[in-house]
Order: C-alpha cells, then structure tokens, then sequence
C-alpha cells in the first residue's frame, strides 16, 4: 500500500468511512509508516476541533440552489467511456450478445429461474411480516429526506391538492391547500425541482396562498432564480397584490425589470409597478430604463409611465 493512497483516504478512515477491508490495510499501513501516522494524527485533531463548533443547518434557498446546481451538472455531464456504458447501460451488452443464441437462451433461463426464486422468497417475507405488523400512520414528509417532487394536480372545482414526490421510491399524499404536509411540499417543489412543469403547477397552487409569508417569500425566490420564464411569471402574478405593502416584493420585481433575460418578465414587471411608480427607487429604475435601456418597447413603456407619474419637488 502505497503512502499517497494513505493520505487520499486519512480523512475517510478519521471519520468511520473506510470498508473493513481497507480500513484494516490502512491501520497495517501506518504502524510501519512515521509520515502517515502523523497525518492522521493531525486529521483526527482537526476533527475534534471542528466538534466543537455548533453545527448550523443549511437554509432552504442554499439547499434549493445547491441542487438546482447538482440537477444542471448531471443533466451537462458528459457521458462514460466504453466501460462505464457496458456497466451502467445493459442496452450495450445485450447488443453485443444479440448474435450469440445459445449464451442469450442460457442467460434468459437463469434470469427467469431466479427471478421465480427471488419473487417466492419476498412473497413469504411480506406474508410473515404481515401478520405481525401493523401499518403505521403516514409520517408527515421531511425536507431533506425528498429527492424530487413528480407532480402536483388540483381536483377541478375542489381545495383538495395530489402530490407525488420521491424518497427511496415515489409515494404519495393528499390534502387541502390547508394542510401543512401539502403546504410544505409546494414550498419544496417550487424551490427545488428540476421539473419545470412540477414548478409551474406548485407555483400556480402556491398563488392561492399569498398571506403566508414562507409562501411570499418561496414566490420572490422563484422570481429571482427560477430557469423558466413560465414559473417566474406565475410568481409574478401570485406577488401581484403586494408591490405597495411589501419592500421585499417590490425591489424582488424592480431587480427582475433590470435583469430578467426574458422581455415578457420584465415587461410585466414593468406594468406592475406603476402603482408605485412614484417611489423613489422605482422612479430611478425607470430613468435609467427610459434613457439607456437595449429594449426599444421597455424603453418606450419606461418613459410612458414616467410621464403620467406624478411630479415631485
């Protein structure tokens, strides 16, 4: 074993991480060796005084971000060699036996044998399992256990709300708009789901809910950084009613007037505005639009709401 193996996986081996195997290859390793042996030393007390400092929780738009970010570099990620497709994509191999009869008759018999083995030995484990447990009542979903919202869809006419969403398998739950488990999985969904269409429907439910400031604030998050110009016009029209009351909102939709990559945003953004359009800020924005702006319809529409804005001294 080599001492720049030793030094990659220090850290793994301080924290519990190692397999047993080379866990024990690790510990043989660094009896014989001075160098290692103080690296580890030096890793274990820089663990015990990381223990010391609180452990702070991650704040939902951190998490929010950090998946989107996740969600953009698997889907931009280039693909595998030749093995890494033979291993992960059976398509490839199957290929490659389709010539072969006899090894793809061998391979479907054994297949189908194991599979009627595996299928009766799970079927007598449900069964015994069964009959000594009782089902618990459905756990209320947690954060950080969700990997993914499928879909959110409304009964017509009702305030009952469906929703499908991923841990270790998909499950599902139901509720009115009301009901804080429902609630709690629109807010994830808006900020967090790589679906654009999930996005678009939780956003669209989450309008119906604006008095709720974890809601007007899910709403200003995906205005600011939501990838579809869909959803952040639908968070638009949820935080429609509160550009007089709420500072938050109103600067929310004055960086969007600025910076929106899309004309239709900023252009609603704009119309919703001139209600306070004689806030200084807001006034400000609008010069800089009226003069400067590389739009010539915002640039237009930026000077048309000047000019009925009321004068000041």
């Amino acid at each position: 074993m080599k001492c720049e193996w030793v030094r990659q996986n220090v850290v793994f081996y301080a924290y519990d991480e190692l397999a047993d195997d080379a866990r024990f290859e690790f510990e043989q390793h660094i009896t014989r060796c001075a160098d290692c042996a103080a690296e580890l030393k030096a890793t274990q007390e820089m663990r015990q005084r990381l223990a010391t400092f609180p452990v702070t929780e991650p704040t939902p738009n951190l998490l929010a971000s950090s998946r989107m970010r996740l969600q953009e570099s698997l889907e931009s990620a280039k693909q595998g060699g030749w093995w890494q497709r033979l291993v992960f994509d059976p398509g490839v191999w199957l290929r490659e036996i389709r010539f072969a009869p006899a090894l793809t008759a061998a391979i479907f018999v054994v297949g189908f044998a194991g599979g009627i083995g595996t299928t009766y030995k799970v079927l007598r484990s449900n069964q015994h399992l069964a009959s000594i447990v009782q089902p618990a009542a459905p756990s209320q979903p947690v954060e950080a256990s969700i990997s993914g919202i499928r879909s959110v869809t409304q009964e017509p006419g009702t305030n009952q709300v469906s929703i499908k969403y991923d841990t270790v398998s998909t499950q599902e739950t139901q509720g009115s708009l009301n009901d804080q488990r429902i609630q709690q999985l629109l807010l994830f969904a808006a900020r967090s789901n790589y679906n654009s269409g999930v996005r678009m429907d939780s956003v669209g439910l989450l309008t119906q809910q604006t008095n709720d400031d974890r809601v007007r604030e899910a709403l200003i998050y995906a205005l600011r950084y939501d990838s579809n110009p869909g959803v952040r016009l639908k968070a638009l029209d949820g935080l429609s009613g509160f550009v007089k009351d709420d500072v938050r909102v109103r600067n929310a939709m004055l960086e969007a007037l600025l910076n929106d990559s899309n004309p239709g945003v900023r252009f609603e953004s704009l119309h919703l505005l001139e209600p306070v359009r004689a806030d200084s800020s807001v006034r400000i924005v609008l010069q800089k639009l009226a003069k400067t702006d590389k739009n010539d319809f915002i640039r237009t529409q930026a000077r048309t709401v000047l000019a009925d804005a009321p004068q000041m001294d």
